[in-house]
């Protein structure tokens, strides 16, 4: 049976703002990645039947393995739906031998306006059997809080 990890966040910024952070090459390095790693984008096109190559390096790789290799995950991200100002889906395969982490994972971003922010629900479905639920869920809420850091302005 396939599994699914949400999580959700109202980020004080319009929706325009987060939509285009979703979709820039140079801020998703700088938010995307979670506590603990950094990101790099080896391929990018941002666009319907585009999407990009992502290398995440764990910074203290004894604390969490890697997927891919001791101190990284790597991930081909495909856009599969772009919606302006509403969501954004990507399908997610992580580069592992271990079979636990085959698959494609279906990411939905999904922005609302509320009041003068927008609301972001993050929905993983068919999230691999190797990521932990606890893990991912803390993955997902980290990105959500860099994102928040990243596009909101301060009073």
């Amino acid at each position: 049976m396939s599994r699914t990890d949400r999580v959700g966040r109202v980020i004080a910024a319009p929706p325009a703002a987060v939509y285009g952070a979703l979709l820039d090459r140079e801020s998703l390095e700088a938010w995307l990645p979670p506590d603990g790693m950094r990101g790099r984008i080896e391929r990018w096109d941002p666009r319907p039947g585009g999407g990009f190559r992502m290398v995440l390096t764990y910074l203290d790789p004894a604390e969490a393995p890697g997927k891919t290799s001791e101190a990284t995950d790597v991930v081909d991200v495909g856009f599969a739906e772009l919606v302006p100002l509403e969501r954004v889906v990507q399908q997610a395969v992580f580069e592992a031998d271990d079979p636990s982490y085959a698959g494609t994972m279906t990411m939905t971003w999904r922005l609302a306006a509320a009041g003068a922010g927008t609301e972001v629900t993050v929905t993983a479905t068919d999230v691999p059997p190797g990521i932990g639920r606890a893990d991912h869920e803390a993955g997902i809420a980290s990105s959500l809080a860099n994102l928040a850091s990243y596009v909101e302005t301060p009073d």
